[in-house]
């Protein structure tokens, strides 16, 4: 039985009552700042809603919000405290708190966000997603299948690997692994540069769409169960200038959480501004929303056991050396201030 729940309406009315109460607490202090960094993704929708909705300015923040490509990255940006908290994936946090760095997930954002899209000729071939049809596509095309994803100890990274060796159980000889940024990611797919590629929402609808004979191979759930994607992360810094600005910002957090999925046509707006730049239709981000490829989970503890088995894999990898004590780097006490 999966330990993944949703919210009960007790825990949705609490977590809105919360957040209206700390916003309204501070109308007449000054706004604190907090700089986030987040990947443009899905799974940093809360982001979005709680800029786009205007919630972070009546609770008396100042989002600074700064996109990067990929987690790795980011955690340069974390480490040397120009960022005050990160909304990514778990598997870059995971590796910088087993180095010590100072940081604390505080909340899920999104769980099972991976999947595994296929294109030209491996997309036709038959059982693409098994050892025998990563052989057969290596024996026509006399190369190995040229998957992008995202750096070493990225959680796409990771997933893809997880699902390669434990699923597919693919000879390492039949495929290449090519790291990249996300966007390169979705440009090379959509190119045929790549034969497959680890991509999440809104790219997978927006290739779907783009490029009708890609292939879905795996989603999230078939990669690794119950995988751990996007989390809200604070440094330790940022804790101790203002705890009440991060207590605020998870509450927002949550209410956002229950937003998208409740309102994800309103939610779409905020997604479209910020992913589409204007630009991509508001519907692409609405399908995004409702897809089998999403789904939000804010309650940190939720995901801490799958990631102990995502950690135990990285360390098998060799991308983390030592493990991170996971009891000191999930603290779940601002999440259940706000959802109780």
């Amino acid at each position: 039985m999966s330990f993944l729940h949703a919210f009960s309406r007790r825990a949705a009315v609490a977590a809105f009552g919360l957040a209206a109460g700390l916003a309204a607490a501070s109308p007449a202090d000054a706004a604190t700042e907090l700089r986030i960094g987040f990947i443009p993704v899905v799974g940093s929708a809360q982001i979005f809603v709680i800029d786009g909705e205007g919630w972070a300015k009546e609770a008396g923040i100042d989002l600074k919000l700064t996109q990067f490509e990929s987690g790795p990255a980011m955690i340069s940006a974390l480490a040397s405290g120009t960022l005050d908290a990160y909304l990514g994936g778990i598997g870059p946090i995971m590796v910088a708190s087993a180095k010590g760095v100072d940081t604390k997930v505080v909340a899920s954002a999104a769980v099972e966000e991976m999947t595994v899209v296929a294109r030209g000729d491996f997309a036709k071939t038959a059982d693409a997603a098994t050892a025998a049809g990563f052989q057969a596509f290596g024996e026509k095309a006399r190369r190995p299948v040229k998957i992008a994803t995202q750096p070493p100890g990225s959680v796409p990274d990771t997933v893809l690997r997880y699902w390669l060796a434990n699923t597919v159980k693919a000879d390492p000889a039949t495929y290449e692994i090519i790291a990249m940024g996300i966007e390169q990611t979705q440009q090379a797919l959509l190119a045929g540069a790549v034969d497959a590629a680890t991509i999440r929402e809104p790219a997978v609808t927006l290739v779907q769409e783009r490029e009708p004979t890609t292939k879905l191979l795996a989603l999230g759930g078939q990669m690794m169960k119950d995988q751990p994607g996007s989390v809200l992360a604070v440094t330790g810094a940022a804790v101790a200038k203002d705890r009440a600005a991060i207590e605020n910002l998870v509450a927002l957090h949550v209410r956002a959480t229950i937003f998208l999925k409740e309102k994800p046509d309103q939610a779409a707006r905020h997604l479209q501004k910020i992913l589409g730049k204007g630009i991509t239709d508001v519907s692409v981000f609405q399908k995004a929303l409702t897809s089998p490829a999403t789904r939000f989970v804010a309650d940190p503890i939720a995901i801490k056991a799958a990631t102990k088995d995502m950690q135990d894999f990285q360390i098998k990898l060799g991308v983390l050396e030592k493990p991170a004590d996971l009891d000191r780097l999930f603290d779940d006490s601002y999440f259940r201030k706000a959802a109780p």
